[in-house]
C-alpha cells in the first residue's frame, strides 16, 4: 500500500512551498488508495509551539487535505535514543570533539589545497585517553554517521536513476553537542516505523 507523509515543523505559519509538498503527498496517496500521514517535526522544542501546530492543522483541514494518521516527533525521543544506541553498537555512529572554529579551519585548509571540504574522520583515531582529555576540558561530542565510502544508487520516480559516491561527502552529524537530534535520524526512524513508501518533498 502507498503511504506518504507531510512533515511540517510547527515553528511558523504554513506557506505556499509547504502546501505544494502537502498537496503532492495527499494526491499520490489518494490516487493509489493509500494513506496520507501528518508528522509534526517538533524536535526543536524551543521554537515549536502548540499554536503553530494548531494553525498548520487548521489550514490543512480548510484546504481539504485530511490526514489518516498523525504523530509528533517530540513524543518519540525514546525511539531515536534506541536507534542511536544501535548505531553506536554497530560502529556506525562515532563521537567527534572538534569545535565549530576547528572544523571551519579544516574546511578552509582543504579548499586552499584544491580539495573538497570533506571531514577527515580524525575522530575515529581518538583514544579513550584523548576523549577523556577533551571531556575534562568541558568539550561535549557531536556524533557523526559513518558512511560506507561506496557508491549508492537508487531510482527516483521523478528524475530516474540517481547515485552518489559517499566518499565524496562528509559523514553527516546526526546528534549535536547538546544531545539534540538533527532532522536526519528522527526522519529515517519515523519513515521506517510508519512504513512510508514514497518520500515526496521540496528540493532543498
Amino acid at each position: 500500500m502507498t503511504i506518504t507523509r507531510f512533515a511540517p515543523s510547527p515553528t511558523g505559519y504554513i506557506h505556499v512551498g509547504n502546501l505544494r509538498t502537502a498537496l503532492m503527498n495527499y494526491l499520490i496517496a489518494r490516487k493509489n488508495g493509500g494513506e496520507f500521514i501528518l508528522r509534526i517535526d517538533d524536535t526543536d522544542t524551543e521554537r515549536s509551539t502548540q499554536a503553530y501546530e494548531d494553525g498548520l492543522k487548521a489550514d490543512l483541514t480548510w484546504l481539504g487535505l485530511v490526514w489518516d494518521d498523525t504523530f509528533n516527533q517530540s513524543k518519540r525521543f525514546g525511539m531515536y535514543d534506541a536507534a542511536a544506541d544501535k548505531l553506536r553498537d554497530m560502529g556506525l555512529l562515532y563521537a567527534c570533539y572538534e569545535t565549530a572554529d576547528e572544523l571551519d579551519r579544516k574546511r578552509k585548509i582543504a579548499l586552499s589545497r584544491g580539495r573538497p571540504p570533506v571531514y577527515d574522520r580524525a575522530a575515529l583515531n581518538l583514544t579513550d585517553e584523548d576523549k577523556a582529555k577533551y571531556e575534562a576540558e568541558g568539550r561535549k561530542p557531536h556524533w557523526r554517521f559513518k558512511l560506507s565510502g561506496e557508491r549508492v544508487e537508487w531510482n527516483d520516480l521523478v528524475r530516474g536513476p540517481q547515485s552518489i559516491d559517499t566518499a565524496s561527502v562528509s559523514d553527516p552529524v546526526l546528534i549535536r553537542e547538546d544531545g539534540s537530534y538533527l532532522y536526519t535520524l528522527p526522519s529515517v526512524v519515523d519513515d521506517i516505523d510508519a512504513k512510508i513508501t514514497h518520500v515526496v518533498r521540496g528540493e532543498d
